[in-house]
């Protein structure tokens, strides 16, 4: 039987809670997700806290419709300045274009981004509830 993870939505408020949570529960804990959603995809193809690698599981993601505000167009305006801090100055126009973008609710949010990656995860099982 494929393991089961439950992130819930009630328990965060913006990217940094969710990063927390997602320590908690995916992680066990036993690591600490830095916020960089390079890392994230790594770590959601295992090897990390209770999932091995390529293994299947799912993630019932409860109170998305909360998560989906609270990981809205504000928080991709801080997440993006702070991006553009250390981003390579080739990158750095369209980052700046991508917090315009925010800045006029227009474009992915960070909970769009964090889907998304989980989707391309052929492993993984999301339920959104």
């Amino acid at each position: 039987m494929n393991k089961v993870f439950i992130i819930d939505g009630e328990n965060f408020s913006n990217f940094k809670g969710f990063c927390k949570e997602f320590s908690n529960v995916i992680l066990s804990g036993k690591y600490e997700w830095n916020e960089s959603l390079d890392a994230f995809n790594d770590i959601l193809c295992g090897g990390f806290g209770d999932i091995e690698f390529g293994e299947e599981y799912t993630i019932i993601w409860r109170n998305s419709v909360k998560s989906k505000r609270d990981l809205g167009y504000r928080e991709n305006f801080i997440k993006l300045n702070e991006i553009l801090k250390n981003c390579h100055p080739t990158n750095k126009e369209s980052v700046i274009q991508e917090i315009r973008d925010a800045k006029m609710n227009k474009g992915s949010t960070i909970f769009d981004w964090i889907e998304e990656i989980i989707f391309d995860n052929e492993n993984i099982t999301l339920i959104i509830e």
